[in-house]
């Protein structure tokens, strides 16, 4: 399991380097994660593919890699509906374990405000379970 843990490292790092961009999309950690970003109707959704080097030692998708996404599915419609801001809080709730599989993270407001806006996102599994979900609270930049 080590050899495939290496190469999939490996492969994760050579995406990640294959580009120096860092914009909405396609930053450093979006291809090393591999993520597909998408929207629709007001949401956004990061697909990403679990693999065993991103798991802990129990041997499921680790609670930070899980909560990266969430912040990620909302930062990025955050960013397409409001502009620039930043995360202030985060509060992420693991209800089930990710093994390897595609999940798809959803990303959507729940209230949008002129300095302060609440977002949500919900991580499903591929079997369409419900495996966590956060909500955030953003601060909304002023806009140059």
């Amino acid at each position: 399991m080590t050899l495939n843990i290496k190469k999939a490292g490996l492969e994760m790092v050579e995406r990640a380097n294959s580009s120096e961009e860092q914009v909405f999309g396609s930053f450093y950690l979006s291809r090393l994660l591999g993520l597909n970003i998408s929207f629709k109707n007001n949401k956004c959704f990061v697909a990403f593919n679990s693999i065993p080097a991103l798991f802990n030692p129990q041997g499921t998708l680790h609670g930070g890699i899980i909560s990266t996404l969430m912040d990620i599915s909302m930062g990025h419609l955050f960013e397409k509906e409001q502009l620039a801001g930043t995360t202030i809080e985060l509060k992420t709730n693991f209800l089930l374990p990710i093994r390897i599989e595609k999940i798809i993270c959803e990303g959507s407001f729940i209230k949008k405000g002129k300095t302060i806006s609440v977002m949500e996102a919900k991580l499903y599994r591929n079997d369409k379970k419900l495996a966590a979900y956060s909500t955030s609270t953003w601060k909304v930049f002023e806009k140059n």
